[in-house]
This record gives C-alpha cells, sequence and structure tokens, in this order.
C-alpha cells in the first residue's frame, strides 16, 4: 500500500519529506520537512526568512484550513526618516530583457516562514518538530549539490549575491554561477534548526536570534523593529471555496489575489465544453487567453474592496461572461487593454504532499531575491518582500506597519466525492494563477495523467500580449497572429510560466505526482 507521495523543487527537498513519511509522520510532516530542506536545496529560491501560505486538507472530518503566514510591513514604533532607510535598485540581466528589484535592510518585511512552519506543524502534525527539522539539518552540514536550475537563477541573481562578502561567500560565489555540482552547505542554519527544535519559534521572534535580527536592522537602515517580531501571528483563514464541474476547490482567500483569480476564471469557463476542445488548438488557447483577460479587467473590483462576495456577485461575473462570448465571436479585433504589472518575482518554490490517510497539503513560500545580505552567526538570509513591486503597485513603504502583505500565491486543493485528488501551487508571481489554472484543467478536464498536466505547454495572457511557451501547435500560432494577437513565442520550457509541483490521485485511485520540469522538479513516492 503507498503510504504517501511527495512533489517539490530539488530531489533533496522531495527526499526530506519522504523521510518524514517513512518514519510515520503523515503529509503536514512531511511538507514542513521538505520545505526547511528547501531552504538547503534551494538557497537561491527560498530561506527562512521569507513568508508563505499552506493549504491543508484533513479527509477524517473532511475540512480545510489555509494557513497564512506571509510576511508583515515592518516599523511598528519606528519612526526612522525615509532618507535614512537602506534600500536601493539592483538590475538583473535575463537576457532579453533587464529588470530593477530592490534591495537592502529596508527591503526586508517581517518573516513568517518559522512561524508559520512550526504552528503548522505543531497544529497538525504528528512527529516532534526535531525529527521533522532533521532532514534539514543533515543537508546543511553534510552539503548538497543545487543542480541546474538553482545554478542558473544564482548566475542571473548574482548583482544581489555579491551585494557583501558575507553573503557571497555563503552562496558560493563565483563557483555557484552556472555550476549544477557546486556543494552547498550552511553548518550556522544547522545549528540554527537545532536549537528551533529545541526552543521553538520564539527564539526567531522573541529570542537570540530576534535581537541579532533588530541589532543588525538598527544599526544598517533598517525598519523591522522588536515589536515587529514580537507581534508577528500565523492566521488561520478559512479557505475560499468553490465548485466546477461538479468538484470541490480549496485555494487562498483574502488578502492573497491569486485564489480569487483562479476562481474567477474557472467561473467564467463553467459554460464551456472545455473537454470538447482540442488541447492546444485555437479554440482551445483563445478560450484561455479570453478568460485571462476578463480575469485580468475584473481584477480591480477585487483590488479596490477585497471583498469576496462582491467579486463573484452574479452580476459581476454575468457581465464578464457575456464580454467574453463577445470577445470569443470577434477573437482579436479591437481589444480592450488589460492589467499589467510587470513581470513580478522569480524566487518562489512549492511543496505538494498526499499522504496514505487522504491527508493533502499544498505549501508555498517565497523571500523574493534575498534582501542581499545574510546574518552569518545563524546562516540566516532574510528577504527583499518590500522591495517587490507587483506586490506594491501603489508605490514601496506606503503600507501601514503591522499589516499583512498580500501575494499571489494560491496553494490549492481539489476534491472529487469528498476524495482529494490534487493538490497544486506554483512560483512565478503573476503567473502563479494561470500556470495553476492550467494545470487544473488539464487534470479535470482534459484527463491528462498528472506528469502530462503539468508539463504541457502554457500560455499567459496579460499587458495585451500573450505569451506562449515551446510545444504549441504552429497551426494555432498562424491563427493567433492572423487575428492580430501580440505574440510572444517561447524557444522552450520556461520558468517565467511557473513551477507547479503536484500530487494527486488518478482515475483507477493511484497514487500520482508530477515535479515541474521549468524549475528541477523531483517525485518521490513512498510504500
Amino acid at each position: 500500500m503507498t503510504s504517501g507521495i511527495i512533489a517539490a523543487g530539488h530531489p533533496q527537498t522531495a527526499q526530506a519529506g519522504a523521510e518524514i513519511l517513512r518514519a510515520g509522520g503523515n503529509a503536514v510532516d512531511a511538507a514542513v520537512a521538505a520545505t526547511f530542506a528547501s531552504f538547503v536545496a534551494e538557497p537561491t529560491l527560498v530561506t527562512p526568512g521569507g513568508g508563505g501560505h499552506a493549504l491543508v486538507y484533513r479527509r477524517r472530518d473532511g475540512h480545510a484550513w489555509l494557513y497564512d503566514f506571509f510576511c508583515n510591513t515592518p516599523g511598528l514604533g519606528c519612526a526612522k526618516p525615509s532618507s535614512e532607510v537602506d534600500f536601493f535598485p539592483v538590475s538583473v540581466d535575463f537576457g532579453p530583457t533587464h529588470q530593477i528589484f530592490h534591495i537592502g535592510r529596508g527591503s526586508v518585511a517581517v518573516p513568517g516562514n518559522i512561524a508559520g512552519l512550526c504552528r503548522l506543524q505543531k497544529d497538525k502534525g504528528r512527529l516532534p518538530l526535531a525529527e521533522v527539522l532533521q532532514p534539514a539539518i543533515t543537508l546543511a552540514r553534510r552539503g548538497v549539490a543545487l543542480g541546474d536550475f538553482c545554478a542558473y537563477v544564482a548566475h542571473l541573481l548574482h548583482p544581489i549575491f555579491n551585494n557583501e562578502p558575507e553573503l557571497a561567500t555563503l552562496m558560493g560565489a563565483p563557483d555557484l554561477y552556472g555550476n549544477p555540482h557546486f556543494e552547498y552547505q550552511n553548518p550556522a542554519l544547522a545549528d540554527l534548526l537545532e536549537a528551533l527544535g529545541r526552543e521553538g519559534a520564539d527564539l526567531v521572534y522573541r529570542g537570540d536570534v530576534a535581537r541579532s535580527i533588530v541589532a543588525d536592522q538598527e544599526a544598517h537602515g533598517g525598519l523591522l523593529t522588536r515589536h515587529d517580531l514580537e507581534n508577528y501571528r500565523v492566521i488561520v483563514r478559512e479557505p475560499l471555496r468553490l465548485t466546477y464541474r461538479g468538484m470541490e476547490l480549496y485555494t487562498n482567500p483574502p488578502p492573497s489575489r491569486g485564489g480569487a483569480l483562479i476562481a474567477f476564471s474557472l467561473a467564467l469557463l463553467e459554460p464551456y465544453e472545455v473537454p470538447s476542445l482540442a488541447h492546444g488548438s485555437t479554440g482551445h488557447v483563445v478560450l484561455l487567453a479570453e478568460v485571462m483577460r476578463q480575469t485580468n479587467l475584473a481584477r480591480p473590483t477585487f483590488e479596490s474592496s477585497g471583498d469576496v462576495e462582491l467579486f463573484f456577485a452574479r452580476d459581476h461575473v454575468e457581465y464578464h461572461r457575456q464580454d467574453l462570448a463577445r470577445r470569443l465571436a470577434r477573437p482579436g479585433h479591437a481589444a480592450p487593454t488589460d492589467l499589467s504589472l510587470g513581470p513580478g518575482h522569480h524566487n518562489t518554490s512549492h511543496v505538494s504532499v498526499l499522504d496514505g490517510n487522504g491527508n493533502i497539503v499544498s505549501l508555498t513560500t517565497t523571500a523574493g531575491e534575498t534582501p542581499g545580505y545574510v546574518l552569518a552567526d545563524y546562516g540566516l538570509v532574510l528577504n527583499n518582500i518590500m522591495g517587490e513591486e507587483d506586490l506594491h503597485p501603489h508605490g514601496f513603504h506606503r503600507g501601514r506597519p503591522g499589516e499583512r502583505i498580500g501575494s499571489m500565491m494560491a496553494p490549492t486543493v481539489v476534491l472529487r466525492d469528498g476524495e482529494p485528488v490534487l493538490a497544486v501551487g506554483s512560483g512565478g508571481s503573476n503567473r502563479i494563477r494561470t500556470a495553476i489554472l492550467q494545470v487544473i484543467l488539464n487534470f479535470t478536464d482534459f484527463g491528462f495523467d498528472l506528469q502530462r498536466a503539468v508539463s504541457a505547454p502554457r500560455i499567459h495572457f496579460e499587458g495585451g500580449t500573450l505569451q506562449i511557451e515551446a510545444g504549441g501547435r504552429p497551426e494555432t500560432v498562424a491563427q493567433l497572429e492572423r487575428w492580430g494577437y501580440e505574440l510572444v513565442q517561447w524557444p522552450d520550457l520556461h520558468m517565467f510560466f511557473g513551477g507547479a509541483h503536484s500530487v494527486g490521485r488518478g482515475a483507477d485511485g493511484g497514487f500520482q505526482g508530477a515535479g515541474d520540469p521549468r524549475r528541477n522538479g523531483a517525485v518521490v513516492g513512498v510504500d
């Protein structure tokens, strides 16, 4: 009998979760273990000093919870003038384009990962925290080869990782850049995790680590205060629940944006016979693109109010369904301009776990691109969430101190007849919602096995431009061009389109897992 399956962004991340399943842990134990391991095996993507969200469904009582441990705006009790804040731009060369990220001590938001993972494991896990942390501790001491994807990201972000000597040393600069065989080690982080297993999250929010974080912030132009850390709270929310073709979906509610936008897209798609369309055909791609357009056009209603009931009011949905029908009748003609928020941050990772008792977890974390420094005594890299333009579209440092920052992260679980059949989430900023949407449709409407559902070429429509991954049908691309769509064709599968590491059950009830090839995904099953 299969006792579990895990999908994640690195083979060692997945193995860490599998090790805990073999030790008798449940899906939550495995997801927490894998996520801590990701901070070692995927250090160019995620760190303990970021924030995240986890969607947990427990089959025995049919209940779902959303653990919100994303970052807060810093500055409680801080009177530092903005001119003294350490906050500055760094340009990163992505080849076809350059992108500006903001780093420095003033880019650090109140971190939530450690508080959230410890709370989640305490509430819903089965094993002692110290045991759950052991795989990550072992990796941090022994070292781990980071692989092609992390080495590629390190090469892209080298201006940030080279910002201060201590961080450059930790990240192995320049040896890591482009070198998949580089062995990453972080013994100081191993010591911190061992202490965390003994003392719990208070170590980081009220103890010695907290004092070190605050002292560094005060000395170097940061905004994070003792009050920020002491007052940080994990929030357990009721997930956003919806139905689609008789299935139940649970996803991330406000203040996250991603879950509501996925749900709105599915509401627009409900009247259409999606399974009757050939996957990748002109009809399929145009339907998806125009649904994405309508969701973008509807988005300001949600952004301005955060009111889910208003967003999903019958009149509002029907208005956009009618506009969708008009657009589909004349594709490519007089297209309205839709919302564009820029490329956004890429450094996010995801873990999905299903255990033999039907417990299922979808867990996403991010740290942005890191703030360009490390607390060397603890091997602890924080975040640059305050410097992420897509999270602060109205300008930097305008939020109220202590306020939870919204995100696009949308860990999602799908049930069929009360049984969990899919856990999916993704990195990729504004592409998170469209990546998750397409995996759900591929798996449920088209009946693809999970690996095919995740690996199939994706599209993303935003700002009047239709992005198309390699592998699409040439005749579809030609027709879209004739209809006047502005296209960007990608030569391969790319991290731009997310990293939707997923687990689930196929039509025969068997466990399935899929690591997204765009982000070095890996799957481990446990018998």
